[in-house]
Formats: structure tokens, sequence, C-alpha cells
């Protein structure tokens, strides 16, 4: 038998239909703040109906052309072109990042920035539609600046790159760039529409073994063996995870075992992703995992390094629930019903740095459907539907629900209270480099 095991898909057949219940149960989700002037909504909204083509033709080009994290080079050069084309100032090469973009109408408070991605996956290319994401936030951008005169405020767009793995928000963030904005609104495609998904923080930590090299043969006694001390690790991680919260994960790879089966390893190394659903239970995972490393290591004798973080750490999401209703509003004008969190199992989820700012100030990262509901992130398959029609539909109908949220954010004052207000309930700001140590 040289082939694998098919694994079994009782289960998430059961989840599948469970889901497609919840979800023809679920209630619409209300908002209680009037936003902006419907005849301004209305504007904005025929704005973006009649420059379909040219957010549509943005999609489709990043889709046809992706590039990896920290090199989209043409990615962001067409965003700019597109953004110049219609007037507007585009900077590329912002707070330390060559791929970074930031554009603006308007000026002083209140300040909400419009978050484009564009970064793609190896090998998969835009399996997890970035090209939708960018082409979304880049037409939110354009439809709330035509209503800036009326509403006063500011609006921006930053392009964040290298949301796959390198913290790109992050690296903005410390480099200043969001210190005057008061919100954040960006969305993700996915197989629903849901106002609020979960999304797991991350961090990362490889661990390196130090050992002693000795012929395997004729002198074991005289070595002390780092592969053995990353299987420990390994196996202790395993027993761990029945210990864990159910929301939680951590998952693996030996990245060096060795060169020789005849020489004792004396270097072993192993790459760990700890992913958890709450700040403090990330927090405590790292310290079980360290726990587990300098264990592995008294065990066998070996010396070991934890190298956390080459990428900045991501958090999990704090969703704005008082912005993701008005999301919910304006994708119900389009034909959408935005789904309540909880309706969608919460463990279907990843990671993604927007959660580093959702504990800086309010923000929403509301999930627009490919009209596949058994679509999963990261596949060749999720990829092809970002490429669709269904993902050109995803652009208009995203770019019009970013547009509409961000007016009447800038328009409605007893929005932007309620916002600030549940923002300050949940704990206020982070500081997440002190925070996660």
């Amino acid at each position: 038998m040289n082939q694998p095991a098919k694994p079994d898909d009782s289960y998430l057949r059961a989840v599948s239909a469970a889901t497609e219940r919840a979800v023809g149960a679920a209630e619409p989700i209300r908002s209680e703040f009037a936003g902006a002037d419907e005849s301004l909504r209305a504007d904005v909204e025929r704005w973006l109906d009649g420059h379909t083509e040219d957010l549509v033709a943005l999609s489709r080009d990043l889709h046809a052309h992706p590039e990896e994290a920290f090199a989209e080079h043409r990615s962001v050069a067409r965003a700019a072109e597109l953004l110049r084309r219609y007037g507007h100032d585009a900077e590329v090469g912002v707070g330390g990042l060559d791929t970074a973009l930031r554009a603006g109408v308007g000026g002083g408070r209140p300040h909400v920035a419009v978050l484009a991605e564009y970064d793609a996956l190896p090998g998969i290319g835009h399996g997890c539609g970035h090209n939708i994401i960018c082409s979304a936030a880049v037409g939110g951008f354009l439809g709330a600046a035509i209503a800036v005169p009326a509403t006063g405020g500011r609006v921006s767009l930053f392009g964040t790159p290298a949301e796959e793995g390198g913290g790109g928000k992050e690296h903005l963030a410390r480099a200043g760039l969001f210190d005057d904005v008061d919100a954040v609104v960006m969305l993700h495609p996915f197989s629903h529409d849901i106002a609020a998904h979960p999304f797991l923080g991350r961090r990362q930590v490889e661990v390196v073994f130090h050992g002693v090299a000795a012929h395997a043969a004729a002198q074991p006694f005289m070595g002390r063996n780092a592969l053995d001390a990353v299987v420990a690790t390994y196996q202790g991680v395993s027993a761990m995870r029945q210990h864990m919260p159910s929301t939680d994960r951590v998952h693996g790879i030996i990245t060096d075992g060795g060169k020789r089966p005849n020489v004792v390893p004396d270097r072993a190394a192993a790459l760990f992703y700890v992913r958890s659903a709450e700040p403090g239970s990330l927090r405590d995972l790292a310290t079980r995992i360290e726990a587990i490393a300098h264990g592995a290591a008294s065990m066998t004798g070996c010396g070991v390094e934890l190298r956390w973080d080459n990428n900045p750490a991501y958090l999990p999401i704090r969703h704005n629930d008082a912005l993701g209703a008005r999301w919910a509003r304006h994708q119900a004008r389009r034909g959408r019903k935005a789904l309540p969190r909880g309706v969608v199992p919460e463990h279907l989820t990843g990671s993604t740095d927007l959660g580093n700012l959702s504990y800086r100030l309010p923000a929403i990262h509301p999930m627009i459907g490919l009209g596949d509901s058994n679509l999963s992130l990261h596949t060749a398959e999720f990829a092809a539907a970002a490429g669709s029609p269904a993902g050109d539909l995803a652009v208009l109908d995203g770019a019009i629900g970013l547009a509409l949220t961000a007016v009447d954010y800038l328009a409605d004052a007893d929005l932007r209270d309620a916002a600030r207000a549940e923002f300050e309930a949940a704990g206020g700001a982070l500081d997440i480099a002190t925070y996660l140590g």
C-alpha cells in the first residue's frame, strides 16, 4: 500500500449540514444608528455601480499575476495606477515597506481607513482571495472619497503587504502610520457572508537543540542526541493538546533531524505555530511550549534555543459590532445576508494581522461569500473562485459595503461614539510588543 488512507468526511458533512440549517434560520443583523443620509449613500452606491469594470479588471489582473509577501511590486503598482487615474495621490513605499501604499482625501478627524491586502500564496496563487480584498478596498476608498466633502473628516486607503505570515500591518503600525486613524475597515472573501468571524491569534517559534556529535555505533555514550530532544518536544506538544481550549491549535514540523544515521545529531530543530482565540491564552500557550522544550533539553542533556516570532505575532480579532452592523445593513441592500457570529462554526478559521490593529482601534473584518459553502481557504479551489464571476461580484458588493460603512462612520457622531465605547469596554488599546514579551 503506497497511498495514504483517505480521511473519512462524515464529521465534515455533518458540520456542513448543521451550518446550512443555522444559516437559513439566522436573523438579520440590525443597526440602531442612522449613518449617513440615504441620498448620500445612494450617490456612493451609484458611483461604484458605474465603475465596476475598473475594479474587476484590477482584481483579475492581480489574480493572473500573484506575488508573494513583501514582493508585491507589480500588484501595488497596479493599485496605485488606478488610484492616480481617478485623481488621487498614491504613495508607494511607506512605513519602511517597499510594497506598502497610502492614499487619502480630506483632513483632520474623524479619520477612517480602508485596508487592502494583495499578497498571494506560494504554489497556489490567490488561494486566500487577496485580489478581491485589494480591489474591494480600492473601490471602497474611491466610493467613500466622493462623500467626504459632505461628511467632513478624512478617509484613507492603506495597502498592507505580507498578511500571509509577514505581519505587514504590525510593521506599519509600529512605524506610526495608524497613529491618527480612528477606525479601520476591511473585508475577506470566504465561503459565507459573515459580519464577524473569529480569527485566532498566532505566534511561531523555532526550537533549536544543540547536542554532542558522536559515532552512533562505536561511541553513542559520548553523544547527546539533539533529534531525541526534538522528538520529545513534538510528543510533549501532542500530549498537551488534550489539555488546551478547544478553540486553540498547535502544529509543527521537524525542520532539521541530523545529517546521517551513524552520527548522533548535534543539531536538530522544529518549527511550531501556536494559535489561540484570546490574547491571554495565546501568551499562556507560549509559556507551556517553552516549558516542554526546556524539559526535553533536560531529559536529553542538550542545550536549547527558542526563537519566537521572526515575523510579528498575530493577535485574535476583536470585532467592533457597532461598525459590523452597518456593514451587514449595506450588504443587505446588495441582496446578501451577513450572518452574526456563531452561525458558521468558529473552528473554521485561521489567523490574520488585522487582529493586531483591532487591539489598537475599532476594526471590522467581515467575510464576503463567493457562492459556495464548501470552499476552504488556501486551496486551489478557492483560488479559482477568487478569479471567477462570483469573485467579481464580491469585489463590487464588498467595495460598496466598505465605502458605505466608512461614510456612515464619518457622518454619524453617535456611531463613532458607540464604536469607541465598545472598544474601550473590551479593554481598550493593548501594547502588543510588551504584552507578548
